[in-house]
């Protein structure tokens, strides 16, 4: 049964905004996105990692997002939405979505790191197409919807000291 874990095709799905405030406003650190997908693949084959970004004009994003690339993410940026008022949104939860869905068939896992609850529909959906669905959060921020239709669930918080750079 060990082999079976080896040869499981996985992909990574990285809702970079959510994991960046759960740590900031938890912790006061900055989440180390390479130690993530590494614990996320686990020794299986990454068949696709995606890292989804919004640009809001700040002079370290380039190199932030450059760094996510180096560690092997296919990175996907947003611009912030800035509405008449001041209202800022930049989400990308139609995206991940999309490329889950997209993606699904021809894995065996999906790993999605995020708290979101919006994202448990899409995880029963995940698991209607046989694949297994497993989500990777800080549990003190992270929907218990979520985490009950997840097939694993790792929570960040038991182990920041591997996933979180002072």
């Amino acid at each position: 049964m060990a082999n079976l874990k080896f040869s499981q095709r996985v992909g990574v799905f990285v809702d970079v905004q959510n994991m960046y405030y759960s740590a900031k406003n938890l912790y006061k650190k900055k989440v180390n996105f390479g130690r993530i997908m590494e614990l996320a693949v686990g020794g299986r084959e990454l068949t696709r990692a995606i890292a989804y970004v919004i640009k809001a004009d700040i002079e370290q994003e380039t190199n932030f997002f450059e760094a996510l690339h180096k560690q092997g993410y296919e990175v996907k940026a947003k611009d912030l939405q800035i509405f008449f008022g001041g209202a800022k949104k930049g989400d990308w939860d139609v995206g991940i979505a999309m490329d889950v869905m997209r993606t699904a068939s021809k894995l065996d896992a999906v790993v999605l790191v995020s708290g979101d609850g919006d994202f448990k529909d899409l995880l029963e959906h995940v698991n209607s197409l046989g694949c297994r669905a497993e989500v990777m959060a800080f549990r003190q921020t992270a929907s218990s919807h979520l985490i009950e239709q997840a097939d694993s669930f790792t929570d960040l918080d038991k182990i920041k000291d591997k996933v979180l750079i002072s």
